[in-house]
């Protein structure tokens, strides 16, 4: 895809009545190169939405994150909530944000903006860069070096979706029901709040039982006096619409660790 051809763009659109959009630099190479995050995630959705407009594309759906609250994501997080975006990655997926929603509220196509909690599970295949996902990369460090490293205490919290109902969710976007888009924002998450180091327990322990061994942990030890964080991700908005969460946590782990086992170990 050339994201500076506007014939590109616009063929790509032409007799199109929805689009996905998910194509995004993932953190990390956001923090290497902010200015190129800004152009992929920002400027890149931009140039798209508008070459949707000129082909008439009557629905516009964007995959962002729960990272434009803020860091660390500390309390109740609801749509209503003032953005405070502190890194690149969020930074840019807010400028594309505001795109979709002012073509939503200027009523020139639907335009839906999904703000995903942590998301992990199954990539199409190895070569996804999906592996700065936590639950990814836990469940990859478990089947290549049998032991799971952590670069905090693991006492700070997370919301968790599977990958399962990041589709649904998808889904359920492009076949809603015009008068309940609204104003297009909907956070979605997996009701699922867990401190790091718990996952990586639950982790370990379904490693023991799909693969058969019990990676070791390593972690730096808590600081005393620590404080206690705690999330409640909501997403009642989303559900108002109708959406309902199906996924378990537990098969997209286990699906994750035989995913690493086929395509990164050697493990019976």
């Amino acid at each position: 895809m050339d994201w500076h051809s506007e014939q590109k763009l616009q063929s790509v659109c032409s007799g199109v009545t929805a689009i996905l959009h998910l194509a995004a630099m993932n953190e990390a190479d956001s923090a290497a190169d902010p200015v190129a995050a800004l152009l992929a995630n920002g400027v890149a959705t931009a140039r798209l939405l508008e070459a949707a407009k000129r082909a008439q594309v009557q629905r516009f759906i964007y995959l962002s994150s729960a990272h434009v609250y803020g860091a660390p994501l500390t309390g109740r997080i609801a749509e209503s909530l003032l953005p405070c975006p502190r890194h690149p990655y969020a930074t840019s997926h807010r400028a594309a944000e505001d795109c979709v929603l002012a073509a939503q509220a200027a009523e020139q196509l639907a335009g839906i903006v999904l703000r995903s909690s942590n998301g992990f599970g199954v990539p199409v295949h190895s070569a996804i860069n999906c592996w700065s996902l936590i639950v990814n990369d836990l469940c990859r460090q478990a089947v290549m070096n049998r032991r799971l490293v952590l670069r905090s205490a693991g006492l700070h919290v997370r919301d968790f979706i599977p990958l399962h109902d990041t589709v649904r969710a998808l889904s359920h976007s492009l076949d809603l029901d015009g008068g309940k888009v609204g104003d297009g924002l909907f956070n979605i998450g997996g009701e699922c709040t867990l401190r790091v180091i718990d996952l990586a327990l639950e982790i370990i322990g379904r490693c023991e039982a799909v693969l058969g061994y019990t990676p070791t942990l390593e972690r730096p030890s808590p600081v005393p006096g620590a404080p206690v964080q705690w999330l409640d991700y909501r997403m009642d908005k989303f559900k108002s619409t109708g959406f309902s969460l199906s996924g378990s946590r537990q098969a997209e782990i286990d699906a994750t660790l035989l995913f690493c086992r086929d395509n990164f170990g050697n493990v019976s």
